[in-house]
């Protein structure tokens, strides 16, 4: 195959995105090195892969980093032609102290932007993400592009979009002063739902779980934008691939909004075995705002309302030919994949 004689570093290969991406490199033939923090992980990894119907492991080798450390960092990017950057700490809870998220977002990025430019990387595509872009956007009559971008210093925003914007920060301005021959291309997606590879629960997985299961006895009335983690992975190899990608930031969503009392409804009406339980009732926004001063859960979805999420996927469209799947899909996929690993009870 034409791409047989590249190899591509993909870090966090034991997560969602970074596993969905792993199955499509190796389908386009592509040899992949894949970063996890302990090699004690690689069966985790060799088991999502064959969720994901991949059933050679030849050309997938691993290596052991931490976005904290230096060690193994050159070794990883030594022989390879393009990264992917997809590796960052999430937690749908906030941690006690933002550095627990902005230290390794900040640092793990670049440790790998160093790496690959000192390997002679041609090219890093780096997961950053909605949060990033769209939370100091203030025009709900404008659609929110790729030339928004999010004030870190914003008032009331979480650790984790925090650490993205931070990160995506020190990497252009890494590449602007410290870049040498290396490109970058920035991948800024929404909420990501699709089919998982394994029980593990992302934030936007755990979130409907809750919808599902009835842990949620009312829903807040919280709007998504949605991107199908398939799409996610496809626009990250475009984004590789592609010479117009070279510099530029994408917002990588589906067409339109969907709210969770939306999607309790359409999941109750396309799935009700799986959705019996799930309630639709709502619960109004300064209740979940109360609950969050006591509630460290509440308080993460708190930050989430009322965010303008209305944005644009123009530019993907239109210089990578990227089509990505209804919304909907993405949320039923996620439904069968939370029964399918006996995540509902």
């Amino acid at each position: 195959m034409a791409n047989s004689d590249k190899l591509v570093l993909v870090t966090g290969g034991s997560g969602f995105v970074g596993g969905h991406c792993i199955v499509q490199l190796l389908q386009k033939g592509y040899n992949v090195r894949t970063t996890i923090r302990s090699l004690s992980k690689k069966k985790t990894v060799i088991e999502m892969l064959k969720n994901g119907n991949i059933q050679s492991f030849n050309n997938i080798s691993f290596a052991e980093t931490d976005l904290l450390d230096d060690r193994n960092w050159d070794e990883a990017a030594n022989g390879c032609n393009y990264a992917l950057h997809i590796a960052s700490p999430i937690h749908l809870a906030i941690p006690k102290d933002e550095n627990e998220m902005i230290k390794p977002a900040v640092n793990g990025t670049l440790r790998v932007l160093k790496a690959a430019r000192d390997a002679g990387v041609k090219r890093v595509v780096m997961t950053s993400n909605f949060g990033a872009v769209g939370y100091s956007h203030k025009d709900p009559a404008k659609l929110i592009t790729e030339e928004s971008w999010t004030d870190p210093n914003e008032k009331g925003l979480s650790a984790y979009n925090k650490s993205k914007v931070l990160a995506e920060r020190a990497a252009w301005e890494f590449m602007k002063n410290e870049g040498a021959n290396l490109e970058l291309t920035v991948i800024n997606p929404v909420a990501i739902f699709g089919p998982a590879l394994d029980a593990k629960l992302s934030s936007g997985f755990e979130l409907l779980k809750n919808v599902l299961d009835g842990t949620l006895k009312r829903i807040p009335n919280l709007e998504l934008a949605i991107v199908d983690v398939r799409d996610l992975a496809d626009l990250h190899m475009k984004a590789m691939e592609s010479a117009s990608a070279k510099g530029q930031r994408f917002l990588a969503l589906s067409d339109g909004t969907m709210s969770l009392p939306e999607i309790a409804v359409f999941l109750k009406n396309k799935m009700p075995d799986i959705a019996q339980k799930a309630s639709t009732k709502t619960i109004p926004d300064w209740a979940v705002k109360f609950a969050g001063l006591f509630n460290p859960k509440a308080k993460a979805l708190a930050s989430m309302l009322g965010v303008n999420r209305k944005a644009s996927n123009d530019k993907a469209k239109t210089i990578l030919g990227w089509k990505p799947r209804p919304k909907e899909q993405a949320i039923a996929a996620s439904a069968e994949s939370l029964n399918k690993f006996g995540n509902i009870k």
